[in-house]
C-alpha cells in the first residue's frame, strides 16, 4: 500500500501555512517533514502531532492508496 499526503498539503494551503510553520507548530523534525514531502511512511506519533496542530483527524491529512499490480 502506498501513502499520499496530498490532503495535508491542501490543508496547509487552505490555512496559509508553510512547511516551516507547520514543523514548528507540530514540534516535528525537518527530517519527518522531508519524509512527508516524499510520501514516505512516518511514525503515527508524527501524524498525531500534525493532527493536533491542525485540529484535524488522520483521514484529513493522509490517504492510503492501493498498490498498482502488474497484469
Amino acid at each position: 500500500m502506498a501513502v499520499s499526503y496530498n490532503k495535508l498539503w491542501k490543508l496547509m494551503i487552505d490555512k496559509k501555512l508553510s512547511k516551516t510553520d507547520l514543523t514548528h507548530m507540530a514540534g516535528i523534525s525537518t527530517n519527518a517533514m522531508a519524509k512527508l514531502g516524499r510520501d514516505e511512511d512516518v511514525r503515527v506519533n508524527i501524524l498525531e502531532k500534525l493532527c493536533s496542530a491542525l485540529d484535524c483527524k488522520f483521514d484529513d491529512i493522509v490517504e492510503i492508496l492501493p498498490d498498482k499490480q502488474s497484469e
